[in-house]
């Protein structure tokens, strides 16, 4: 009798045990901590708007962008930051340059001094800054735990093992693909203005372009597997940014949903379509009709699958997480740095034809090749200026995992730190009154003062590691648009910038194409 009821006590206390952990848990997440850290901060001076239990400032920001992103711009108005950051304006001008905000019950500080900014993103702090939790949650589905959302011990193994992919002599055997898919494209809009319509939608061919090239040289893949990862890696995207909104509801993502229920259909189907790219490298190997799995990313993660290393090694759903990543990442930030260079030269008519003056001088009638991109320093600087205007990423964020000292500021652990990208690049103290203007002088002999400010590919060892590659694709591919069409923009194009995770034209860049030569 007595074991009998110490059996039926002792799952009772277990249960009992487990719920008060939870309890204990949620309190300190959503209350104990974020107070504890919002008092460290405001003995230091740093303080923000008032946030609301649980929401914190997500219906203000809300509130905010709704009303700003409403209307469309003037075409040749870069002056942005109001229009998408319209909280940072407010609270930076209420609170300081440094100011706290919270999104749910997770603090965030705002920074915006580059030398703090420079010392949290260098080595010293790499081990013990990273993605939050709730960013992590967010992007589970999306990009999983691909680098981009590493942290630690993991994001280090994994840097290390993609790394070599991006090197400068991997790179230069893609400039031939690069070149060949640049020309497939050009002749689809020599086609279309046969058709007689001399206006396109240029965004739409540049996305297809870039996922076209991605596919090629980092997955051994055919344009049709790369295009319909594509569609549906920008659908699973979409799914995971508007679930994520309702993160911040304590135990929201265990409670059934509409959302959860298609993102879980969608990442099967994503990840089935992987499968039959992954499949694919495998049985050149396995059957003899290749020594490797290729020299492209996909390659390398899978040569790294079959080492069994102590401590890290790439599981089968790791490498799809970081196929995931690496698609998307080179894809899309690399059509939209296209197309909004190719709008600030459609509305800049002297900078393009400066631009396509040099293409000429350099390349003359061939196509760009390797040892012509380091010459192409005019287009170079037009494409750091697209970059510093319309940065893909807007913000930068870091949450520190232990108490660190940062300049004359004590960081506690748990605070999230987010860099506004946008808000420094459009900054008139740094870059001169003529910021919201296309200037790309401002990028002649850059000099480090300069430098320091510029961060559309982050800094210090969490920077881009396709960076490289991305300014290779983007010097081939305007070049070759330079040398074969003359722009203007668009009687219909609509100046609607909007931040979906990324910063995009709402709706899209149409432009009015003139060939040059066939």
């Amino acid at each position: 009798m007595v074991f009998m009821a110490l059996m039926i006590l002792i799952p009772g206390a277990v249960v009992l045990s487990l719920l008060l952990r939870a309890v204990w848990i949620t309190i300190s997440c959503y209350y104990l901590t974020p107070r504890r850290i919002r008092r460290v901060m405001a003995e230091q001076g740093v303080h923000g708007p008032a946030p609301r239990f649980l929401v914190g400032n997500l219906k203000d920001i809300a509130v905010l962008v709704k009303k700003t992103t409403s209307d469309d711009m003037e075409v040749r108005g870069h002056d942005i930051v109001g229009r998408l950051m319209p909280h940072y304006v407010l609270w930076s001008k209420t609170y300081g340059k440094r100011f706290m905000y919270w999104y749910g019950s997770e603090p965030r500080l705002c920074l915006t001094e580059t030398n703090m900014i420079k010392e949290l993103l260098s080595s010293k702090y790499v081990q013990i800054t990273g993605r939050s939790w709730l960013q992590q949650q967010g992007s589970k589905h999306f990009v999983g735990q691909g680098l981009l959302m590493a942290n630690g011990h993991s994001w280090f193994h994994q840097r290390r093992i993609v790394s070599p992919a991006f090197m400068a002599d991997r790179l230069k055997s893609h400039a031939g693909y690069m070149v060949t898919c640049t020309k497939k494209m050009i002749k689809s809009l020599h086609d279309a203005i046969a058709t007689g319509d001399d206006e396109v939608e240029i965004g739409g061919y540049l996305t297809r372009l870039t996922g076209d090239i991605i596919s090629r040289t980092e997955f051994d893949s055919s344009y049709e597997k790369g295009r319909r990862m594509f569609q549906l890696l920008e659908s699973l995207q979409s799914l995971t940014a508007r679930s994520s909104r309702y993160l911040w509801i304590p135990g929201s993502r265990f409670l059934p949903s509409r959302f959860r229920r298609e993102i879980k259909e969608m990442k099967v189907r994503v990840e089935r379509l992987l499968m039959e790219i992954i499949q694919s490298s495998k049985d050149g190997v396995e059957i003899g009709r290749s020594s490797s799995y290729g020299r492209g990313l996909l390659g390398m993660l899978l040569s790294e699958a079959q080492k069994k290393r102590e401590g890290f090694s790439y599981s089968l759903p790791l490498v799809m997480d970081e196929c995931k990543t690496f698609f998307f990442a080179g894809h899309e930030t690399s059509a939209l740095l296209l197309t909004w260079t190719v709008m600030l030269l459609a509305t800049n008519p002297t900078w393009q034809e400066r631009a396509r003056a040099e293409v000429e001088q350099v390349c003359g009638d061939d196509p760009p090749s390797s040892e012509h991109l380091p010459k192409l320093t005019l287009l170079t600087m037009i494409i750091n200026e697209s970059l510093r205007l319309y940065p893909p990423a807007t913000l930068l964020p870091r949450m520190v995992f232990e108490d660190i000292k940062l300049g004359d500021l004590h960081i506690p652990k748990g605070l999230s730190i987010w860099i506004p990208v946008l808000a420094i690049h459009h900054d008139a103290t740094i870059w001169g009154e003529d910021v919201h203007e296309f200037n790309p002088e401002r990028f002649a002999g850059r000099s480090f003062a300069l430098t320091r400010h510029f961060l559309p590919f982050a800094s210090g060892p969490r920077n881009c590691v396709g960076q490289a590659y991305a300014m290779m694709e983007a010097k081939i591919i305007l070049a070759m648009l330079l040398s074969s069409f003359g722009f203007a923009i668009s009687d219909n194009y609509r100046h609607a910038p909007i931040n979906v995770l990324t910063l995009k034209p709402k709706y899209g860049v149409p432009v009015y194409l003139r060939p040059l030569r066939h």
